[in-house]
């Protein structure tokens, strides 16, 4: 096998999608910061045993693992980014009130999470702790809708559930099978698992079938039996989904079965979907187990995406213009040039030999000598 070729599902990035994820994780962070989220940036690595605690749990598969040769202890590369916020909330802040962090890196899968996926997302999220109430739920996601305009994705729509509609009907408890059950609308594979409970098979049945606009909520109302978590997790729903139709003018949808992140949830969860993407872009909801496991058991409500995904359905924003300068050894050459670059401008200057060379960048003006003065002008073809 030849020295360079990389892993499955590893790929380098060459500078014109560099550039282009470059520009939409500034964007990102820049809307996070608007918002009043504080930028945090965890290790790329830990003990496996604090990576794995909690909610990391369900990570185990995915989590590369290898041994702190200083040490001797079991470490792990981060599959995700949210356990590791979430410690951080709770023993290195520890603040009272409510915080609001956001953050991006790359995170390392051991297999990828779709044929053609990466094994290394370059993953941002952003999340809220302290605070129970929908408006916190709202808040994460107007955040997710404004950080997709800014890349600038347009047409987004939101698919919303709640995990407490499931759980509730099967007791906390939803077992493996049942659960991929669920997951691709098997009607007749859930009533063959709950034999001894077909009332409870029934109602999952219809329950597949409740897909669509806000109607799918009066229709649930219908089928569910009236229990507080049901009642409450229908009446959330739609009181979300009615602030971001007025409010964003977002088309919203919902899927009363999905049980994506099952294990990570424990309320309201939302997949943002764009034309031309193959999967969501983005995904949230409420984890409010998140810290427990670090001592510190309060509300969190976040979300996370993958910016190498959405940079291969984003349009490419406008290049910005750069200049173009000769090299020689002239003082007069180099101090102009410097001006031009402390004023924000890109310089690039064309080495001896190399002159007609094309580069990634477009330099749309030329920095050339007139009465003995550099002054930049409009032209790309001055020397």
């Amino acid at each position: 096998m030849s020295a360079w070729v990389l892993p499955d599902h590893i790929a380098d990035v060459l500078p014109a999608e560099a550039r282009h994820i470059e520009e939409i994780r500034r964007n990102l962070l820049d809307m996070a910061r608007c918002y009043g989220y504080e930028l945090v940036i965890p290790p790329l690595l830990e003990h496996l045993e604090s990576l794995l605690s909690g909610t990391g749990q369900a990570l185990d598969l995915q989590t590369f693992k290898l041994v702190d040769q200083l040490s001797g202890r079991m470490l792990g590369l981060r599959a995700d980014s949210t356990p590791q916020v979430a410690r951080m909330d709770a023993h290195l802040l520890n603040r009272a009130g409510v915080t609001r962090l956001c953050y991006c890196g790359p995170v390392l899968h051991t297999r990828p999470s779709a044929p053609h996926a990466t094994r290394e997302p370059l993953q941002f999220g952003a999340e809220i702790y302290g605070h129970q109430g929908l408006e916190a739920d709202l808040e994460i996601l107007t955040l997710a809708l404004d950080s997709l305009k800014a890349t600038p994705i347009h047409s987004v729509r939101v698919d919303m559930a709640d995990v407490r509609i499931v759980s509730t009907l099967l007791n906390g408890h939803i077992p493996p099978l049942l659960h991929a059950a669920l997951d691709v609308k098997d009607a007749e594979t859930i009533r063959e698992l709950l034999p001894h409970a077909p009332a409870v098979a029934q109602t999952l049945c219809e329950l597949v079938q409740l897909y669509g606009d806000k109607t799918v909520l009066d229709e649930a109302r219908k089928i569910l039996p009236s229990l507080p978590a049901i009642d409450e997790a229908l009446t959330h729903l739609a009181w979300l989904a009615g602030h971001v139709e007025t409010e964003m003018g977002v088309e919203v949808s919902f899927d009363l079965a999905d049980l994506h992140g099952y294990s990570y949830y424990s309320g309201m969860m939302f997949s943002l979907y764009a034309p031309g993407a193959a999967d969501a872009l983005a995904r949230g909801g409420r984890y409010d187990a998140v810290g427990k496991i670090f001592g510190r058991d309060r509300p969190a409500v976040g979300f996370g995406l993958d910016i190498k995904a959405l940079a291969a359905v984003a349009p490419l924003l406008p290049q910005r213009a750069a200049i173009r300068a000769p090299w020689r050894e002239d003082a007069s050459l180099h101090k102009a040039i410097a001006s031009l670059r402390r004023r924000g401008e890109t310089v690039v200057c064309a080495l001896p030999g190399h002159e007609s060379q094309v580069d990634e960048f477009h330099c749309d003006r030329a920095l050339v000598e007139v009465a003995g003065q550099w002054i930049v002008i409009e032209s790309e073809k001055a020397f």
